[in-house]
């Protein structure tokens, strides 16, 4: 008689067993509704009693972009139309266009290593003597010859700070150049064309990486001389 009596609790037991797991799975599942619930509700009350503030953020963000990209658009147009350098026939005419927010000096000797020596900047020109001024721009015909040139830069080349490749302009076409791009001189970093020039060298370098796309787009894009 215990026997059965323990047999029939046991069966009871596990029925109660069986029946509990369901009853949890449903409380863990009212739980996980309720905080649901609360949580949509708080980011509707968010959302409701923020509205005019998120409407607010976003159309301020649109406008400083649309305001952004008009201050770029207007800085390139003030840039034309283009003022130019015209050097000495004697050194091939060179020409030199730059946009007109920038201000140029050129330095030219008749007899000496650098007959035209320029730098040109937004605004006004930093003193040239001054090895830490980065310049827009810097225009150089020296008279030694282009191999020469070229052996100052193979340093930076050499030591993979600098990249070089074959460059022809269009003005120019069948004088062929070279371009550096990364360190072109001691604590200088930008982009520079060297090219033959008679008997002489032509260099042309933007010392700031921040100028790249005027050196690109104006500079090299309209420079010319007579071979």
């Amino acid at each position: 008689m215990s026997l059965m009596n323990a047999s029939k609790s046991r069966s009871q037991a596990g029925a109660i067993n069986v029946l509990l797991i369901p009853l949890v799975l449903a409380i863990v599942l009212l739980i996980g509704a309720i905080g649901f619930g609360y949580w949509a509700n708080g980011q509707r009350v968010d959302y409701k009693d923020n509205v005019d503030a998120k409407i607010a953020d976003a159309v301020a963000l649109a406008q400083q972009k649309v305001s952004t990209q008009k201050d770029k658009d207007f800085a390139q147009k003030e840039k034309y139309p283009y003022h130019t350098y015209t050097g000495p026939s004697a050194y091939g005419s060179l020409i030199v266009k730059y946009p007109k927010t920038w201000s140029g000096y050129v330095a030219t000797q008749n007899n000496g290593s650098t007959p035209i020596n320029a730098y040109f900047f937004p605004g006004q020109v930093p003193t040239v003597t001054d090895i830490n001024n980065s310049f827009a721009l810097r225009v150089s015909v020296v008279q030694q010859p282009y191999s020469a040139a070229l052996q100052q830069l193979q340093i930076y080349v050499q030591q993979k700070k600098t990249k070089a490749h074959t460059y022809r302009s269009n003005n120019v076409a069948n004088v062929i150049g070279t371009r550096f791009d990364g360190q072109i001189g001691p604590q200088k970093q930008g982009s520079m064309v060297v090219m033959p020039y008679r008997d002489k060298t032509l260099e042309l370098w933007a010392e700031d990486a921040s100028f790249k796309a005027d050196f690109d787009n104006i500079i090299l894009k309209n420079f010319s001389f007579s071979p």
